[in-house]
């Protein structure tokens, strides 16, 4: 019987059969822990998870708290398909606040930003087409696109000169637009994974040029991923004040997190919020979603949903945790001053960096620069993306005493 069975050919599928059930970056942080385990001295700059000075994972007390008063029974109970009326309602208006644009914006629950991000992948582009996004990205973008049977295309993200690269952004729209006939684009700001780069006010006047004018070559769905938002600079908070003129032109879509803002990784609660000026675009969006999550994972994490619902809508919940992440911000503001400082002295080059979990300092051999920081020690992300040269440092999991040691280890190992 054993011989018959193993003459059978595999049921999987052939464009499944040869696909790794490894991510890269977890597969770095166990090789990292295990050394650590065994008694090395590591730095493991790898996850992207926030972790206090001590290595423990950063809670916020007042999540804690409003997660324990969820009655059992209701978070027992089924969410609505598309989530909780209250909850989508506190959501949209934590993004744009009460008033016009909130009015003319729908949206769903989703499994975190992740299922946000599925969401628009397969609402916004036909099968065998391309989302785009910057050539420096998080990597699972291109897993979800494989997956719903789309790719992923890519523009130069920054300009040699530095900044956002507007006349890349402007080509590869036009290309998307010219071979597809509609785009979805993905911008990860503030506080873009894997760089830290967020956009500053004149990069986000000058993108609405652009998104206008070409919106007259066909439909454009921007999405904004802001999974890392509530840990960017003040300045970077302002894209906000041009989501009205880009709704005017495309669909805004805004991919929203309770994972980062709230150090909830595993509660699994976001949105995807779309903004559209007519009410029967809106309603259809709203159809178009609601399938999704039905045809996916059906229905979210209800107790995480209510739980998040409170500290939205409750007025002193509310002042406590935003407090309580007052004071991860500025653990995590103490270690991005202290790289741009040692970064800076060391004469290594990254992109304008101001807040946020990551930073990546290129390099033109990636692969090789972590593994030579590796045999120091300290665990990095080599970006093996098309024309991504640089290593991704998790500053979110590094304390401030440790960054001089990253810093030193980065400056060898690109010299080396």
């Amino acid at each position: 019987m054993t011989a018959i069975l193993n003459r059978n050919p595999s049921c999987l599928i052939p464009s499944a059969a040869g696909r790794s059930g490894d991510d890269p970056i977890f597969a770095l942080n166990a090789e990292a822990n295990r050394r650590a385990a065994a008694g090395e001295s590591i730095v493991n700059a790898t996850l992207g998870a926030l972790m206090d000075d001590s290595g423990q994972l950063a809670l916020l007390p007042s999540v804690t708290e409003a997660l324990s008063r969820v009655p059992a029974r209701k978070a027992a109970s089924y969410a609505p398909i598309s989530g909780d009326a209250p909850f989508l309602k506190a959501v949209i208006e934590d993004v744009y606040g009460p008033g016009t644009l909130a009015s003319q914006t729908v949206a769903a629950a989703s499994p975190g930003g992740t299922g946000a991000l599925y969401h628009s992948v397969v609402s916004f582009l036909e099968p065998g087409q391309a989302l785009l996004t910057t050539n420096y990205y998080w990597g699972p973008y291109a897993t979800l696109a494989t997956h719903a049977g789309r790719r992923v295309e890519t523009f130069e993200m920054f300009h040699p000169q530095g900044g956002f690269h507007l006349e890349a952004f402007d080509e590869g729209l036009g290309r998307c637009l010219r071979t597809q006939g509609r785009a979805l684009v993905f911008l990860n700001t503030p506080c873009h994974n894997p760089t830290g780069f967020s956009m500053n006010e004149r990069e986000w006047e000058q993108l609405v040029s652009i998104v206008s004018r070409r919106a007259g070559e066909g439909p454009v769905a921007l999405l904004v991923d802001l999974a890392y938002a509530r840990f960017g600079s003040a300045a970077s908070q302002a894209w906000t004040r041009f989501a009205p003129a880009l709704a005017e032109h495309a669909t805004l879509l805004v991919a929203w997190s309770a994972s980062k803002a709230f150090a909830q990784y595993g509660a699994r609660v976001g949105a995807l919020l779309a903004t559209h000026p007519d009410k029967d675009e809106r309603q259809r969006i709203a159809n178009a979603l609601a399938f999704s999550c039905r045809g996916t994972w059906s229905n979210c994490n209800h107790l995480g949903i209510l739980a998040i619902s409170e500290l939205l809508t409750d007025p002193a919940l509310r002042t406590r945790v935003d407090a309580e992440r007052a004071e991860l911000v500025a653990l995590l503001d103490q270690r991005v001053a202290v790289f741009n400082r040692e970064a800076s002295r060391l004469g290594l080059r990254y992109p304008r960096y101001e807040g946020g979990f990551f930073v990546s300092v290129f390099c033109s051999e990636p692969e090789a620069v972590a593994a030579r920081m590796r045999d120091d020690g300290v665990f990095v992300v080599p970006l093996k993306e098309k024309g991504a040269g640089a290593v991704r440092v998790a500053l979110c999991s590094t304390p401030a005493r440790d960054v001089p040691r990253v810093t030193a280890a980065l400056a060898k190992a690109i010299r080396s």
